[in-house]
């Protein structure tokens, strides 16, 4: 892990963006395969942005490392996308509740 973390970070400032993405994927390996990342991988993940190339390294990091080892402004990251996604599903789901009501009342006349 500490061997190939600099290569992926360089890997990451890549002009091309199809090369970036390939370094962000072997992020979010990295992430699934050791069950943590370097501070280096960290700080790419965060130049790069949550809405970058690497957003699903993002997304996915979370699901390997552990929270405790998350640093604090992915830890802030990851609570504001799971509430977010949390109140779009309940969005939705009132949406589809409300709706069902109107087809039934009209059924009704």
């Amino acid at each position: 892990m500490d061997e190939a973390s600099p290569r992926i970070v360089q890997a990451m400032n890549l002009p091309d963006p199809g090369e970036r993405g390939y370094a962000c994927t072997a992020v979010g390996t990295a992430a699934r395969l050791n069950g943590r990342l370097t501070p280096e991988l960290f700080a790419a993940l965060r130049a790069e942005g949550p809405d970058g190339r690497a957003e699903d390294a993002g997304d996915d990091t979370p699901t390997f490392v552990p929270y405790r080892d998350l640093p604090p402004w992915f830890r802030r990251r990851w609570v504001h996308a799971v509430v977010c996604g949390r109140l779009e599903n309940w969005r939705a789901s009132t949406a589809d509740v409300i709706e069902g009501g109107r087809r039934t009342l009209r059924g009704r006349h």
